[in-house]
Order: structure tokens, then C-alpha cells, then sequence
């Protein structure tokens, strides 16, 4: 059947979009060609203007001055929005690096930033390799066969963030749980079906947690990025439990299911690819170039929104101060005009300015250690693998903001 324009537009705000990827793309395609910026009115969210290309993404992403992240960062139902801003109102609401903007952003940014620089990243190497053996062995053990997905995507990132914030590995399905509760209340998984309700529910409970945890590292700081974040200072003053609590909700969330779908889509990708796959394993030295391809090809971060302080244009296109926009990274990921034969994974791929982990003074506070653990995880698992193929069908996650793979059925051998 054909897709109409404003058809594809909607489709950003119908979670089960990102379940066949292949309409979701003739979506995106389609929007590039004909609407690149589009005005979408969709059921139950607030409108919004979709930006699909490349060049406009990256022009929004630079001017952070123009382009606010307050007070709609990501996209949710209008009533997830309306509970939000009642709760900002009252101070309450989620105060992380993603809803912040300029001066405070550069500010709060710095408290953690020095724990993902080049020197921290060397000093967490050990570690980080030592959880990678750790899941490729409990791979290794599970019989020929898995949901990689939740038998060890999942798990991995998790535990590197738990090591990170210095947090024991008994707290790892309560955190599990929480963050997959926060990304999937949109996916068929959680009986929530999104409501302003149960996203309230589970950010309460987030940050009880870490609440809980900030008070303990003031008590007794133990050297860990938890005990930096706790006992910092911001013109002197500490930040407030709320501030804190905050800060520990992005490290946490945003640092595990993005790197758990980009893991467990590279090897979907590898897999339906073999000969990529052989080549990687004939030349390890393309794996950095392979782990950005993997970014890349899944995108995990489905969007972010912007919201303009003026009145500006958007390639052409008017858009007035107040209004709404969505940054389509799959789109822009798969943008002819920048990428040749984007629909093509390519483990070689070089230059690759995809924009999975954004651009200017939000770029992705992680991702040096989200290529870490990737190419960690595959240089351990390839060398080991003698044969792989799907055992069924692979699932999608149900989203609007965040997801890849909820389920990618194995079968292999393993040295």
C-alpha cells in the first residue's frame, strides 16, 4: 500500500513504527525527498515539525543558542507532557544534562565530564574488557543457543555503568528494571501503555534510589563518579538531593540501553551480513570503523526535540518561536546526500559522520565509553565464533525515544 506524506509523518509518534524497520524507512526516505520538514498532528501528542535530513539536523544540533532543549527534550504524549511540566512547576520535574540548556548545561556538564575523557577511559579499559570475557563466556555456556538480546546485550552495559557510579552488582535487577521500564512503557512488554501515571511511577522510584545513594556518598565518599556527583559543588553550593538524583538517572539510563541495542543490533547486522562478518574477522582492525558502523545502522536514540527561541527557518521552511522540533537520527543516519549506499552495512565505512550520539554542546557525554564497550564485546566474541545464524525472528522494541532489539534469537558455535 502506498504511504502518504503526512501518513509517514505520523508514524514518529506511533511506537510500533520502530518494530518493521523496513516501513519505517520508506517513511523516513519518503519525508527526505518530499517533506524533509514536516508538520506532524498526531493523536494524543502536541504538534511538532520533523526534521529528516541530515544537514538541517546538524545545523539545529550546532545552534544551541536558537534551539532550546527546554522544555520538551524528547517526544511523549501530550499528557506525559502536561504531567512533566506540572511537576517542573513544582520543582520536581527530571532535571538531567538533556533537559538543560545554556549556562547551566556547561556547568552540570563539567561535574561528571573528566570521568569520560581519554585518561579515565584507559583507567576503566581493564574493567570494561573483563566484563566483556565475563558475558562472551556466559555465552559461551548457554548450549549453541540464546536470546542475545536479553541473555547478554542487556546485561553487559549495565554492569559497566554500575561499575562506573561504583554501585554493588546485588542493585543490578532493580536497575534493570527501571530503566528498561522507563525506555519500553511504550512497547507490548509493560502494561502501562505510557501513561503520564506509571512514567511518574517509575521516575519516583529512580530517584529514590538515588536519593538514597547521594546521601550515602556524602556520609562516605568512596572515589567512584557516585561520590563525585554527590559531594559536587556549584558556586559553592552542593547540589540539591533532586539535582544529584538526576544527575545519576541520565549516567545510568542513557549509558545502558543505548549501548544494549547498538550491541545487539551489530550482531543482527553482522549476522544477516556475512560477509562483513568474515571480513572483520579476517581484519580485527576494522572493528572501531565497524563498532560506528553498528552506531550508525541502529541508531538508538530514536529522536531528541528541540524548541525554538525565535522565529527562524528550517531549510525554507518557517517556524515560529515555541514550536516544536523532532531530530530524526534514523533518518539522518540513512541520508543519501552524506552517506553513500546508506542502506548497506559496511564494517569498513570511512568517513561515517553519522550523528548517533548528536552534535555541539549535547553530543553524547558517553560515547567515548559507549565505542569502548563495543569494540570490547565483539573483539572478544568474533575471534570465538566459528558459526552464527538467527533462530527465529528477531523483535523490535516498541518506542518513540530509545530502543533497537528486544529479542535476537541464536544459534552458534563457539571455540
Amino acid at each position: 500500500m502506498t504511504m502518504t506524506i503526512d501518513e509517514a509523518g505520523r508514524s514518529f509518534a506511533v511506537p510500533a513504527s520502530y518494530t518493521d524497520e523496513t516501513r519505517l524507512h520508506e517513511a523516513l526516505a519518503l519525508l527526505r525527498r518530499e517533506s524533509p520538514v514536516h508538520r506532524v498532528d498526531a493523536p494524543g501528542y502536541n504538534p511538532f515539525w520533523a526534521i529528516t535530513r541530515h544537514a538541517d539536523v546538524l545545523e539545529i544540533e550546532r545552534r544551541n543558542d536558537l534551539w532550546l532543549s527546554a522544555p520538551r527534550p524528547v517526544l511523549r504524549k501530550a499528557e506525559v507532557d502536561a504531567a512533566i511540566d506540572a511537576r517542573r512547576a513544582k520543582g520536581t520535574g527530571l532535571k538531567t544534562l538533556v533537559h538543560i540548556d545554556d549556562p547551566e548545561h556547561r556547568v552540570m556538564r563539567a561535574i561528571g565530564a573528566d570521568w569520560f575523557r581519554p585518561k579515565a577511559m584507559r583507567a576503566l579499559e581493564v574493567r570494561v574488557r573483563e566484563l566483556a570475557r565475563r558475558h562472551v563466556d556466559r555465552m559461551a555456556g548457554l548450549g549453541g543457543s540464546c536470546d542475545f538480546a536479553q541473555q547478554v546485550a542487556v546485561h553487559y552495559p549495565l554492569y559497566v555503568i554500575l561499575s562506573l557510579l561504583g554501585l554493588p552488582e546485588s542493585d543490578f535487577p532493580r536497575m534493570l528494571r527501571l530503566t528498561q521500564e522507563l525506555f519500553g512503557q511504550d512497547d507490548s512488554r509493560s502494561r502501562s501503555g505510557g501513561t503520564a501515571q506509571h512514567h511518574t511511577s517509575v521516575l519516583d522510584d529512580l530517584l529514590t534510589y538515588f536519593r538514597e545513594l547521594t546521601a550515602a556518598r556524602r556520609a562516605r565518599p568512596t572515589g567512584d563518579l557516585a561520590s563525585v556527583i554527590a559531594n559536587a559543588r556549584i558556586d559553592g553550593e552542593p547540589l540539591s538531593d533532586f539535582e544529584a538524583a538526576s544527575y545519576y538517572v541520565i549516567i545510568a539510563t542513557a549509558g545502558h540501553d543505548t549501548t544494549s541495542s547498538t550491541i545487539a543490533g551489530g550482531l543482527e547486522a553482522l549476522i544477516r551480513h556475512p560477509a562483513e562478518l568474515r571480513r572483520l574477522r579476517e581484519d580485527p582492525g576494522l572493528l572501531p570503523l565497524a563498532a560506528e558502523e553498528m552506531i550508525r545502522w541502529v541508531s538508538p536514540v530514536k529522536e531528541f526535540m528541540r524548541t525554538a527561541a525565535a522565529d527562524t527557518h528550517v531549510g525554507g521552511t518557517p517556524i515560529r518561536k515555541g514550536e516544536s522540533v523532532l531530530l530524526s537520527y534514523p533518518s539522518a543516519n540513512r541520508d543519501e546526500d552524506v552517506f553513500a549506499e546508506p542502506f548497506r552495512f559496511d564494517v569498513g565505512r570511512d568517513p561515517n559522520r553519522h550523528l548517533a550520539f548528536g552534535s555541539g554542546v549535547h553530543y553524547c557525554l558517553g560515547a567515548a565509553l559507549a565505542r569502548m564497550e563495543i569494540r570490547a564485546l565483539f573483539a572478544e566474541l568474533i575471534p570465538r565464533l566459528t558459526g552464527i545464524e538467527l533462530d527465529g525472528e528477531p523483535a523490535w522494541l516498541a518506542t518513540t525515544f530509545v530502543g533497537g532489539l528486544k529479542s535476537l534469537p541464536v544459534r552458534y558455535t563457539m571455540r
